[in-house]
């Protein structure tokens, strides 16, 4: 969420900015609002202020024996003390209504971010790796998880519909490997913490990070009233919400390996097939929580951690910086990484890092201050995947083929396999 005061003092600033997101301007709107909600603070300060001095004068009164003036002063504040909550009702609706816009802006750009309007408009950060050669013709990962007898769509649309997968025996090993490899990875070398946290939060939290209001439709809500998590950013986020936090302490990394549930809201006819967009996935979650002046230097470091997994997996693959018009709405700056998939003879993204300001520190009220800070300031908030195990599995398969349909383990996973090296057709 962004500081009203911030947009009070650069109006043209913000519209600047909603206009690389290609967004109408809304500073004048905002700052009207928000003239409303401070009048109606002020005219309820003065209320409590004026029944203060009244009460305070209505004993002088009778010091005096003044009596006709002591009932005058009555009569005032027990008019005040009508009046008083209608102007406080108005004082609350407005600060709702300023909130709630507020909640649905994106966040501002950083300046080095390409203006563009999709994700035509993202540029080439930079390439790793070699699309594989072979003398045989490429296949897309359901075509082979399906002919090794191992990757499932039917009986996972008789248990839950559409977009789910069923996978067994080696599959299944192989994802759970890609996901320990990954937990093992960012814990063991990166300076990550790992969590173990709930699957299902309340509305706040997923608000806190930004999903709500604006997203409600992308997201599993319960019967009674919790969210299922769209990634476990949401849950390693907020555990910082509503705390002052030491600088000293800063930066705090925290990692999860956790299913994620999407509703893929507005993605019909996208990816129907396989395991590409699915709505229940297992991912590696990144988090950091760091001060103002460390966030930049850490989104690149965040995103160096997701791209030595590709790198240890020999996996080709670009990092993309994403443009205005295709970045999240809590991002600042997004580096996306995509995967070369054989299959599809195409590059699909497999994770996306971004720094966030303190867009999501003031949705949770999460603070910092320094030894010599009299005042706390909001943290900085980062996320990324590190990355999507589902679409890792993918890319393994389409990468790792073999002529005869079989599947080689990189040499990354063996430790995992539980002396597998290769998945061949199910007997």
């Amino acid at each position: 969420m962004l500081d009203i005061k911030w947009i009070r003092e650069n109006p043209e600033a913000l519209d600047a900015a909603l206009a690389k997101r290609g967004a109408e301007p809304l500073s004048q709107s905002l700052i009207a609002v928000d003239e409303k909600r401070r009048s109606a603070v002020q005219k309820a300060q003065d209320l409590l202020s004026r029944r203060n001095a009244a009460s305070k004068e209505i004993g002088a009164a009778l010091a005096q024996k003044n009596t006709d003036l002591a009932d005058q002063l009555k009569a005032e504040v027990a008019e005040i003390k009508e009046t008083l909550p209608a102007a406080e009702e108005e004082e609350r609706a407005l600060s709702a209504e300023l909130n709630d816009q507020l909640s649905r802006i994106p966040n501002v750009p950083l300046d080095d971010v390409p203006v563009g309007k999709d994700e035509q408009d993202n540029v080439v950060t930079r390439i790793v790796g070699e699309k594989p050669r072979w003398n045989h013709t490429p296949k897309e990962h359901f075509e082979i998880g399906e002919a090794l007898g191992y990757m499932d769509f039917e009986r996972a649309a008789k248990l839950s519909g559409s977009r789910f997968t069923v996978l067994t025996g080696p599959l299944a090993k192989l994802e759970r490997a890609l996901g320990q490899f990954m937990i093992d990875l960012h814990t063991t070398e990166h300076g990550y913490t790992e969590v173990s946290s709930p699957l299902m939060v309340r509305g706040e939290a997923v608000f806190g990070t930004g999903s709500l209001p604006k997203f409600e439709e992308d997201l599993f809500k319960t019967t009674d009233g919790r969210y299922l998590i769209p990634t476990a950013e949401v849950t390693l986020t907020n555990l910082v919400r509503e705390e002052i936090l030491d600088q000293e302490k800063l930066p705090l990394r925290f990692t999860a390996l956790t299913p994620s549930f999407r509703s893929e809201a507005g993605s019909a006819g996208r990816d129907t097939r396989g395991m590409l967009r699915q709505h229940q996935f297992w991912k590696c979650e990144l988090v950091s929580i760091t001060d103002a002046e460390s966030s930049i230097a850490e989104h690149e470091r965040m995103t160096a951690c997701a791209e030595e997994v590709l790198k240890r997996l020999g996996l080709h693959f670009r990092t993309m910086t994403l443009c205005t018009g295709d970045m999240g709405f809590g991002s600042r700056k997004t580096y996306d990484l995509e995967v070369w998939l054989p299959g599809q003879n195409a590059f699909r993204e497999i994770s996306s890092c971004s720094v966030c300001g303190d867009f999501q520190a003031r949705r949770m009220n999460a603070r910092y201050r320094g030894k010599d800070d009299k005042a706390a300031k909001f943290v900085h908030t980062l996320n990324g995947s590190g990355t999507a195990v589902g679409r890792c599995l993918i890319a393994v398969l389409e990468n790792y083929l073999n002529e005869d349909g079989s599947v080689t383990i990189p040499d990354a996973l063996l430790p995992y396999m539980g002396g597998l090296t290769k998945i061949e057709r199910a007997a």
